[in-house]
């Protein structure tokens, strides 16, 4: 009897086993589960970063326009499109704050006057709505200003 275990033993064929194939399958389901979850997550993160740069650059160009197209003036409010981005514009005096009062001080003694620039862009819909915010200070000589008042 023994030796007809031997033989049989002897006689198998290299091949794999059903539970083995299953294993397999299981190993590589669950490892392309995982590349295709990395993968989504960074489609969504490079979109992301596209719908920033855009807003950025929008602003930039907008920015760029105060003072030359878009005329600078305290109270100014202004809103539009470009694209899939919506934008709002608020100009209005600097007032500083309390670590900025130097600033506000040295540009009253040299006839220069502080404007705010605020700027807000927006997109997307409803709960996926994104809104940057934007600032700087533009400067404009303090007589200029009382001449665009009158």
């Amino acid at each position: 009897m023994r030796s007809s275990f031997e033989s049989m033993a002897g006689r198998r064929e290299g091949g794999f086993t059903l539970l083995e194939l299953l294993l397999a399958f299981m190993v590589f389901a669950l490892s392309f589960a995982t590349v295709l979850e990395i993968l989504s997550g960074s489609m969504r993160n490079t979109v992301r970063a596209r719908h920033f740069t855009e807003a950025a650059l929008t602003a930039q160009s907008i920015m760029d326009q105060v003072g030359v197209v878009i005329p600078l003036e305290d109270g100014m409010q202004l809103a539009g499109e470009d694209g899939a981005y919506r934008w709002e514009l608020q100009i209005y005096e600097y007032q500083g704050g309390e670590n900025e009062l130097d600033t506000i001080a040295l540009a009253e003694l040299t006839g220069i006057a502080l404007l705010q620039v605020e700027l807000y862009v927006s997109w997307g819909e409803g709960a996926a709505e994104q809104t940057r915010r934007f600032s700087t200070l533009k400067a404009l000589l303090a007589g200029r200003l009382r001449e665009v008042e009158t």
